[in-house]
C-alpha cells in the first residue's frame, strides 16, 4: 500500500520505519527542515517503563492547588479563556479516580513493556547509536511523606512485572555515586534495573536516515493544513509547501503523527480527540567534571524532573505547563531547572553554558494515547502520548503496523480511535 505519515517526530519516524519494513511505499510529510524538530528534540531520555503512572491521579488534584501561583511550580495550570482547556481539565479530574488511575497505569506498563522490546530488536537490527544506556532508572526522594506515598505505585509496578524495588540511601548512593553531595537530603529511592535512557532526537534522525535509504519518501517543509475526506472515506491530505503553494497528497492509507497539533487538523475531518498542548522544558549542560556526573539514569521526586547522561552531555528535563500551544521558554522555569542540577551536581558544569528548551507534549486526559483506527477509513491514529513518547514510540508504531496490515498486535493493550 501506498501510505502518507503525517510527523517527522519519534512517533512518526518509527512508524514510518516499521511500515516500510512491512513492504509498504511511505511518505512522510513534515513541516519543519529535518526530523525531531519539535517535542522529539529536547526529550529528557528516558525508557520509563516502570514509572508509568499518569499524572491523573487521586494525589494530582490538590498538587495542582498547592502549586497555584507558584512560578516554578513542577506543574503550572495557566487558565485561559479556552473552552478546550477546561474541557480537557474535566476530564483529568474524572481520570483521577483510583480504579482508573490503576487501569491506566495497567495499560501504559504493557504497552511500555512491549515498546521496549520492540526498541531493543531494532537495535540489534540496525546497530543503530544514540548515547544510549542499559543501567535502569534510579527514582530517589528527599520527602519521607513522598517516597511512603509510592509505595503503593511500586508495588503495582512489581504486580504488573517490573521490577521496582525500594533501596535505601546507602544503597542509592552506591547505584549512582554521583549523588553523593546530597546525601544527607535524600530519604531513599527505587530502583528499576531494565529500564533504559537515551538521545531520542538522535535516534530519531538516524532512523530518518535508515528509513531514507530503505526508501521512504520524507517531504520536509510541507505543512499540513487539512484532511479531505468524502463521507466516511479519507480523500487525501492538503499541505503547503515551502513556497508557500497548496497540493494535495493522496494515498491508500495515512497515519496521523502530528502531537499536539492532531487535535486541529482531526477536526478538518470532523474528527474529536481529547489531546491538549502540556509544555515541558530541559536543559543540557556539557559534562565539565565527570567525577561530578550520573552514569544511572535519575527521576527526582520532588521537583518532577529526570536527569539523563548523553556521552559529555546532561539532559535535565521536567515540569509541565498548562497554556495553550505557546512554546516560550520562561526563564523563571529555566533558572528553577538550572539551580536544582547544580545544587543535585555541584561543580558537573557552568550555568551559563546551559542551553534552554521548551516544547509541546500532546496530552489525553489518562495519558492513555490514541492507536488505531479513526471514525474515517483510511485515517488512522498514532498520537497523544504525552511524557511517553519516546518510551511507547516503538511499540506504538509496531501496533500501527499491524492493525493497517489486519493483523492483532502482540500487546495486551486497548486500542482506541476517534470519535
Amino acid at each position: 500500500m501506498k501510505i502518507i505519515v503525517m510527523g517527522a517526530g519519534v512517533i512518526g519516524v518509527t512508524s514510518a520505519w516499521y511500515l516500510a519494513r512491512a513492504g509498504h511505499e511511505v511518505t512522510v510529510l513534515e513541516r519543519n527542515a529535518g526530523a525531531a524538530a519539535e517535542t522529539s528534540f529536547g526529550n529528557g531520555g528516558q525508557i520509563s517503563v516502570s514509572h508509568a503512572e499518569p499524572w491523573a491521579n487521586p494525589a494530582a488534584p490538590l498538587k495542582i492547588l498547592r502549586w497555584l501561583g507558584r512560578e516554578d511550580a513542577p506543574l503550572l495550570f495557566r487558565l485561559r479563556a479556552d473552552p478546550a482547556q477546561w474541557l480537557w481539565a474535566l476530564k483529568f479530574l474524572r481520570q483521577c479516580s483510583s480504579a482508573r488511575t490503576r487501569a491506566n497505569t495497567v495499560q501504559l506498563v504493557r504497552l511500555g513493556s512491549y515498546s521496549r522490546q520492540c526498541l531493543q530488536a531494532l537495535r540489534a537490527e540496525t546497530g543503530i547509536e544514540y548515547d544510549h544506556l542499559e543501567r535502569g532508572i534510579l527514582q530517589f526522594y528527599t520527602r519521607a511523606s513522598e517516597f511512603e506515598a509510592a509505595q503503593s505505585t511500586a508495588r503495582l509496578m512489581r504486580d504488573l512485572g517490573c521490577e521496582r524495588r525500594d533501596v535505601d540511601v546507602d544503597e542509592a548512593v552506591r547505584l549512582e555515586p554521583a549523588l553523593a553531595s546530597v546525601r544527607a537530603q535524600l530519604v531513599g529511592a527505587t530502583f528499576t534495573e531494565a529500564d533504559e535512557s537515551g538521545d531520542a532526537r538522535l535516534f530519531t534522525t538516524r532512523l530518518a536516515r535508515a528509513c531514507a535509504e530503505a526508501g521512504v519518501r520524507f517531504r520536509y517543509g510541507a505543512r499540513i493544513t487539512r484532511l479531505l475526506r468524502s463521507g466516511g472515506d479519507m480523500q487525501g491530505v492538503e499541505f503547503a509547501d515551502e513556497q508557500g503553494a497548496y497540493q494535495l497528497a493522496k494515498a491508500d492509507a495515512y497515519v496521523l503523527a502530528l502531537g499536539s497539533y492532531s487535535r486541529a487538523i482531526a477536526r478538518s475531518a470532523d474528527l474529536s480527540l481529547d489531546l491538549y498542548p502540556v509544555k515541558g522544558y530541559s536543559i543540557t549542560l556539557p559534562v565539565l567534571e565527570t567525577s561530578r556526573a550520573p552514569t544511572v539514569s535519575l527521576g527526582d521526586d520532588e521537583y518532577k524532573l529526570v536527569y539523563s547522561r548523553f556521552g559529555d552531555r546532561l539532559r535535565v528535563a521536567g515540569t509541565a505547563e498548562f497554556n495553550g500551544y505557546s512554546n516560550a521558554l520562561n526563564r523563571v522555569r529555566c533558572a528553577a531547572i538550572v539551580n536544582r542540577a547544580m545544587q543535585i551536581f555541584p561543580g558537573i558544569s557552568r550555568p551559563e553554558l546551559a542551553s534552554y528548551w521548551a516544547g509541546l507534549r500532546p496530552t489525553t486526559p489518562g495519558n492513555l494515547p490514541y492507536i488505531g483506527r479513526s471514525g474515517v477509513r483510511g485515517l488512522y491514529l498514532n498520537t497523544g502520548h504525552g511524557t511517553l513518547g519516546w518510551t511507547h514510540a516503538c511499540g506504538s508504531a509496531q501496533a500501527i503496523t499491524d492493525i493497517i496490515d489486519g493483523r492483532r498486535p502482540d500487546v495486551d493493550y486497548t486500542f482506541q480511535g476517534a470519535a
